[in-house]
């Protein structure tokens, strides 16, 4: 009877002391930034995206699908436990970026950007190491045209900002804002065009 009650008792002792600890899921994000990214800048989707997409992952059968070796050995009942009672601790975090606010976000941002490759062509503006859009050369635009360039900027700014911050609260981690944005800033500078400018960390401008 005694074992019986002890062994609760030591499952729940077990459990207690597992800390979950939700990481920053960097490279789920980084996808998520390249096809971002890819689709305000207007980058053509690759046949190899396509393909991948129409792929169904894990059936049998697939070469790509995961095997265990036969004398793989079993896992341990308080590892099944553990995986019945708190999945979280073990599993990855499936990382979102579809939400109406982020459609929206990146439908403007893709409507804007028919008007700013212009400028980012001519070397007017360029992107910052924080993921963000600055003027680079006010001579490379006519004063007719610098306060509209100035509220473009502003507007664009604005949204990414609020994209990355979207993007954060989207997958239940405010504090991941940041992780976002410098995620994001490296996608914008690797995706720019030929003879963009763009910010290097300590704030000199170059051209790609």
């Amino acid at each position: 009877m005694k074992k019986i009650l002890l062994f609760p008792a030591a499952l729940w002792l077990l459990t207690a002391c597992v800390t979950i600890n939700i990481y920053f899921p960097a490279a789920q994000a980084e996808k998520a930034a390249d096809r971002i990214v890819g689709e305000i800048l207007g980058e053509p989707k690759s046949k190899t995206d396509d393909k991948k997409a129409t792929q169904k992952p894990g059936l049998k059968g697939d070469k790509g699908a995961l095997r265990l070796p036969l004398d793989a050995p079993a896992p341990s009942l308080a590892v099944r436990l553990l995986d019945l009672l708190i999945p979280a601790a073990r599993a990855a975090p499936n990382f979102s970026v579809d939400t109406p606010e982020i459609r929206r976000l990146k439908a403007r941002m893709k409507q804007r950007n028919a008007e700013l490759r212009r400028y980012y062509a001519s070397g007017a503006i360029g992107f910052t190491a924080d993921g963000r859009v600055a003027m680079h050369d006010a001579k490379a635009v006519s004063l007719r045209e610098r306060n509209r360039l100035k509220q473009l900027i502003r507007d664009e700014n604005a949204d990414r900002v609020a994209l990355y911050r979207a993007i954060a609260r989207a997958n239940g981690h405010p504090e991941w804002e940041s992780d976002v944005r410098a995620v994001f800033a490296r996608k914008w500078i690797e995706k720019a065009g030929p003879g963009w400018w763009y910010q290097t960390a300590d704030g000199r401008w170059r051209r790609k």
